[in-house]
């Protein structure tokens, strides 16, 4: 079955495709996101370090993520990917075998990002990762923080990147990915010098989908979107019950039988 999601996962992200990618947090939000249509699902580093109660960089022990994909990807039925943040550790041997044993939980994929690091290091964890797989097949989405932290870099932010993708498609990388970037001709500037599918996030500034399809982007990700959105809803919906007023939490939501029904035919 993996090396079977393996080859979905790979197709999703040919040329002509946007993979139009929701990041979850839990199995319950992921198998959601499955029955709405999901050709695949993703996890949101944020999101799932919010739900196991851990703020977002690098706080969450691996054993906890572990445990979260392993339930994530027992109920479903489409490839998984996990972001895995910078890896967990400064030292590429600890980071490539954390993502073989994401691999052996049933992830398809990763993203692991250089944040403020020198990029060499995330070429290393790379080169790292694909010793530990022993030939496995995983998807190593490689993330690039030079837009979504503002570094200071020489160059352009687009050359800035381009440069740091090339490096780590070279250690083993499959797909680039560049959070915060949004101007569209940029985004014709990486997609076009770089070979590796083009992964961009959902946040404000961002072009139409259809822009991107035709500027060469081939994976959109919601990022912490639909955890901030489902969690913003149960935060107002409380607060008014607090406020004696029920009407929130007894208009529209999700059907209790037909959520209990999608998780009870993986028992």
């Amino acid at each position: 079955m993996q090396a079977l999601h393996h080859q979905q996962f790979l197709k999703l992200h040919q040329a002509g495709n946007l993979l139009l990618l929701p990041n979850a947090w839990d199995a319950a939000s992921a198998k959601i996101f499955e029955a709405s249509g999901a050709g695949a699902v993703a996890t949101s580093s944020a999101s799932l370090a919010w739900a196991c109660g851990y703020a977002d960089g690098g706080a969450l022990p691996s054993e906890e993520l572990l445990h979260a994909v392993g339930n994530i990807a027992r109920v479903l039925k489409v490839p998984l990917t996990v972001d895995m943040e910078d890896g967990y550790s400064a030292d590429p041997a600890e980071v490539g075998r954390l993502a073989a044993e994401l691999a052996g939980k049933g992830a398809v994929g990763i993203n692991i990002e250089d944040g403020s690091e020198a990029p060499a290091l995330l070429a290393g964890k790379i080169g790292a990762i694909r010793a530990a797989l022993k030939g496995k097949p995983l998807f190593i989405n490689a993330r690039t923080d030079v837009y979504l932290r503002r570094l200071k870099v020489e160059g352009s932010p687009a050359q800035a990147s381009v440069e740091r993708l090339k490096l780590y498609q070279a250690a083993g990388a499959d797909g680039a990915f560049v959070p915060g970037l949004t101007a569209l001709p940029e985004v014709q500037e990486i997609s076009a010098a770089v070979s590796m599918p083009l992964n961009v996030m959902a946040m404000p500034g961002l072009p139409a989908i259809a822009a991107l399809r035709a500027a060469g982007v081939r994976r959109l990700s919601a990022g912490p979107a639909p955890f901030q959105v489902a969690y913003e809803h149960a935060k107002t919906s409380v607060e008014a019950l607090l406020k004696q007023d029920l009407s929130p939490l007894l208009g529209p939501k999700l059907d209790y039988s037909a959520m209990n029904a999608l998780l009870a035919t993986d028992r």
